[in-house]
């Protein structure tokens, strides 16, 4: 089974959740970015890190905003699933931007990356690093590997949400719009691909937003949760009502060409 959680920011008491307790051999966790145990290289950081990776489950995240991404680059790239990883220990793995994995049979694009809006009080290179935010290079490979199949994939995991979907979180919350070039380029993702459902952790609710888009934070969600519901989402309200359970298939085209 695949399970999906959010942000953990190094917080070793999730790990003794029990729902952590309840994950069996051969299960797949995913943390939708901010992972935060490949920090600052500590004995007590490796000793966590060796004991994520000796667990009968495996475990993966994608990066967020608050990662040390100079360390994380520092492991080991290889593959995994189908799609580039580094091997950060045994069965713990860095899911790098931009890959299709292919999982039990569901094909599930990733693609991590944030931005820190408290950067300005952050040291760079200490507490902030630039790449937090992808490059072109990065989007253009995410959106190739999307043409590749045509942009048909089951699930969508981010870090970040689509613009609209996170604006309309902030307005519901009070809290200042601020969008970026990454929650514009999962908007275009969003219109191009075909997908069950998209998962991101940036904003910290555990919260279905749309029939199709879910905040995770400390839950510890089966990725297929929402796909045979036959109640509705609670929505926001200028989004549609009216939606189907499954996704509507599209016609063929180029997410490149756009």
């Amino acid at each position: 089974m695949v399970y999906i959680t959010g942000d953990m920011h190094g917080d070793e008491s999730r790990l003794y959740d029990k729902e952590w307790r309840k994950l069996k051999k051969d299960d797949v966790l995913i943390v939708c970015g901010d992972f935060g145990f490949v920090w600052d290289d500590s004995p007590r950081e490796q000793s966590t890190l060796k004991y994520l990776g000796s667990r009968k489950f495996t475990v993966c995240f994608l990066d967020g905003a608050h990662e040390n991404f100079e360390l994380i680059r520092k492991y080991r790239q290889t593959v995994w699933k189908g799609g580039k990883v580094h091997r950060i220990s045994g069965n713990l793995f860095h899911l790098m931007r931009g890959e299709i994995f292919e999982i039990e049979g569901n094909k599930i694009f990733v693609f991590g990356g944030g931005e820190s809006l408290d950067k300005e009080i952050r040291v760079e290179q200490q507490h902030w690093w630039r790449a937090e935010l992808p490059t072109p290079n990065e989007m253009a490979r995410g959106a190739a590997n999307l043409d590749e199949c045509s942009g048909q994939v089951d699930y969508i995991l981010t870090h970040e949400p689509p613009s609209l979907v996170k604006s309309a979180m902030l307005l519901r919350t009070g809290d200042a719009d601020h969008v970026n070039k990454l929650n514009g380029f999962f908007e275009e993702i969003g219109r191009f691909c075909t997908y069950k459902q998209w998962y991101f952790g940036a904003l910290h609710e555990d919260r279905r937003i749309t029939p199709r888009h879910t905040c995770v934070f400390n839950k510890i969600l089966p990725i297929d949760t929402y796909i045979y519901e036959n109640t509705r989402a609670e929505q926001l309200s200028f989004f549609d009502d009216d939606f189907e359970a499954t996704p509507v298939k599209k016609k063929k085209r180029s997410f490149m060409k756009k």
